[in-house]
């Protein structure tokens, strides 16, 4: 009961206020008699309090969190309160929450009448993977004279996931199946011509390609026929992820790598949806991850399983060694969408010979990333002979990642040059647009 039990600072108010009128009552003795009586008062006030909050476990609280969280979202938390007191009370709140936030300060109050229940919200927006320890709520209450208060701890230790960003995946999901994914930023590709993968013939309606038109069948019914063609089915989609030092990088919290994991669930999650079969590989100086291409009804989780495992290797990629493996474990051949990255002209040439090889065999679009702090840099104003060295070298920067895309167009090699917060939407329309040429 001691451990729980705290005086406020209304009682050393009090307190403060009867030794004064005591040290006056040398000079002015009738107030002694006050003092004696607001003392009194004071601890016949602070029994009363203490019997009230003790009389019973008036406070129930929980914390409702979900045992997977995504990374880099806001992702919600609850804590539901429950004032079982017969009077109004004010509570103060402090979740311990995991320690990779370090929210040191995190304290909230609220008020209860008598046997109220509220619900306070917040959130959370993890920057890593891995798992995340939630541990006790502790709740200070207040007795109804303001005088005390009462701790309540409640274990709800709990231990919660983070996963990539599977709120982001689904949103894209969803557009995906109802084909509004222009809303999130992809563009809608105009089709030239049309598939090869026949799926009905049907009536003509106005707006349909005269050169679909099915004579024979026009001719059996009476009215106009044309074929309908669909988007080719079942090709192969594979996320190649490089986990190398060179992703090691952070842009606004999170790293390259992670962002490559969050559009690599997007872009398989979309694959699937389209009746594409999705694969995964992850690669550093040796190969890592290898989840077969696939459209059966677990692929997504196992995907989302792989991905949650992956932490950047502080050596350097080895690019041979992945074109080895997908020389010999991917027969057909396949779209590979490669996250990387390239600092240098240099560093792209000496990967060169095992990207063409790659390129030679699949359809490879190798993605990688423009620095966005390179062009804050440039955008800034030069002031003196310093800043205009810096500017300049900057721009020779992001001057070589052009030649890069450039290098890699002269190699018969498709690229994405992109922002990390871009990437999803940016391989979102590269992947559609493929599959509305035909490339793949």
């Amino acid at each position: 009961m001691l451990q729980s039990f705290y005086i406020r600072n209304s009682f050393f108010i009090v307190g403060a206020i009867a030794a004064t009128l005591y040290f006056i009552s040398y000079f002015v003795p009738v107030l002694a008699q006050l003092a004696n009586i607001i003392l009194l008062l004071l601890l016949l006030a602070v029994l009363i309090d203490a019997l009230l909050l003790y009389s019973k476990k008036g406070i129930v609280a929980h914390r409702n969190v979900s045992n997977r969280l995504s990374i880099g979202d806001d992702n919600k938390i609850d804590l539901i309160v429950k004032n079982n007191y017969g009077f109004k009370t004010t509570v103060s709140i402090i979740d311990e929450i995991p320690v990779q936030f370090q929210l040191r300060n995190w304290r909230v109050k609220m008020q209860l009448s008598g046997n109220e229940e509220k619900v306070y919200q917040y959130h959370l927006k993890p920057l890593s993977r891995g798992e995340y320890e939630f541990n006790n709520i502790n709740l200070f209450v207040n007795g109804v004279l303001g005088l005390v208060q009462r701790k309540y701890v409640f274990n709800e230790q709990q231990t919660t996931k983070v996963y990539p960003s599977y709120l982001q995946m689904r949103k894209y999901q969803l557009l995906a199946v109802t084909n509004k994914l222009q809303e999130a930023g992809v563009r809608r590709m105009r089709r030239l011509g049309h598939s090869m993968e026949f799926e009905q013939i049907k009536d003509y309606v106005p707006g349909d390609d005269y050169r679909t038109i099915n004579w024979k069948a026009t001719g059996r019914k009476g009215n106009l026929m044309v074929n309908n063609f669909t988007d080719e089915r079942s090709q192969q989609i594979y996320c190649v992820v490089n986990k190398g030092r060179v992703m090691k990088m952070p842009f606004e919290g999170l790293t390259l790598l992670d962002y490559a994991i969050n559009a690599s669930l997007v872009l398989s999650n979309v694959a699937l949806a389209r009746q594409d079969r999705a694969g995964l590989i992850t690669f550093a100086e040796t190969l890592d991850s290898f989840v077969l291409a696939d459209k059966k009804t677990t692929q997504m989780n196992l995907v989302l399983e792989t991905l949650y495992k992956q932490e950047t290797r502080f050596l350097e990629a080895d690019f041979e060694k992945l074109y080895g493996v997908i020389r010999h474990r991917i027969t057909n051949r396949s779209l590979l969408v490669l996250f990387t990255n390239f600092e240098s002209v240099e560093s792209l040439q000496r990967e060169m010979p095992a990207l063409k090889k790659m390129a030679h065999y699949h359809l490879l679009v190798v993605v990688f990333f423009e620095n966005t702090e390179l062009k804050k840099v440039m955008d800034n104003k030069a002031d003196n002979m310093e800043d205009i060295y810096i500017k300049t070298i900057a721009e020779k920067f992001a001057f070589e990642k052009k030649l890069m895309v450039k290098e890699l167009q002269q190699n018969g090699i498709l690229s994405i040059l992109t922002t990390p917060q871009n990437l999803t939407v940016n391989t979102l329309n590269k992947y559609i647009d493929l599959k509305t040429r035909g490339a793949i």
